[in-house]
């Protein structure tokens, strides 16, 4: 899971390097046009649909954040 998030990161933006020491959101990486294009690109690879209550900033700050955001929508 996580390789494939990394992999639709470095997709959405290729000019960042995405590692778990960083806060996405906080060090200007994503926006809010990006999130929205994540949230697309996460729905279609895994199969999901993430709920509009769960698409905030705190959710798509790192890796983690977003495994565990996954994770709660069903993705093992």
């Amino acid at each position: 899971m996580k390789q494939k998030i990394i992999n639709i990161l470095a997709d959405l933006r290729p000019e960042f390097d995405f590692n778990e020491d960083v806060n996405f959101i906080e060090d200007g990486m994503l926006d809010s046009f990006d999130i929205i294009s994540l949230v697309s690109d996460l729905d279609s690879t895994f199969g999901i649909s993430i709920d509009g209550v769960d698409i905030l900033p705190e959710n798509f700050s790192s890796i983690a954040a977003i495994e565990n955001l996954l994770k709660k929508n069903g993705v093992k």
